[in-house]
């Protein structure tokens, strides 16, 4: 038979009465993929924490970090929040998540010292999370699968996309640099 022809694609008009649709649609898209950012952003900063040693009180990796001191830093690198210092205080920002619908840079807590909220990491994904667990030890990754974990977990809280600010200042730029086009869509006449 005669070749199929490939319909021609044709450049879309810039200036259709959905076009404001579209781009509120693409900037919620695009927040969401910021959030995304966000979340591998916070996780990926703290794996370059891994090794750092525990200090109890620590807030920093020169001097070492305990385990809220972990989160606290690396919030603070990433998304330019302040958290609260202790973990019990960190257990009350955010939105509580259940276990299995942690994603990561979500916050895990647990009761390693006979009270609720007394341990506390970040998530990654996989069953894991990383932490700075004990003066025996440095940062590292446990799995919340681990019989001693699991048996501790008290609950999670996502502050990603969540806590205003808990998306990075990139994300926050580039959701502002969509605002303009949103209400000028004529741009290209």
């Amino acid at each position: 038979g005669p070749p199929a022809v490939a319909p021609q694609a044709t450049p879309a008009p810039l200036a259709e009465p959905n076009t404001l649709v579209s781009a509120m649609s693409e900037t919620v898209q695009s927040a969401a993929d910021q959030v995304l950012q966000s979340a591998q952003s916070v996780t990926d900063y703290a794996l370059e924490l891994i090794g750092v040693r525990y200090k109890f009180g620590g807030e920093n990796p020169e001097k070492g970090l305990d385990c809220s001191g972990l989160v606290k830093y690396v919030f603070e690198q990433v998304t330019g929040v302040t958290l609260p210092r202790s973990a019990r205080e960190q257990a009350k920002v955010g939105e509580k998540v259940d276990l299995d619908e942690l994603q990561p840079g979500d916050l895990v807590f647990f009761n390693t010292r006979r009270f609720a909220f007394s341990h506390v990491g970040i998530y990654l994904g996989d069953n894991s999370f990383i932490h700075a667990p004990n003066r025996r030890s440095s940062v590292k990754i446990a799995s919340i699968d681990g019989r001693y974990w699991k048996k501790r977990f008290n609950g999670a809280r996502r502050l990603v996309g969540v806590m205003p600010g808990v998306v990075s200042i990139e994300a926050a730029k580039s959701i502002l640099q969509s605002l303009p086009a949103m209400a000028d869509p004529s741009t290209d006449k």
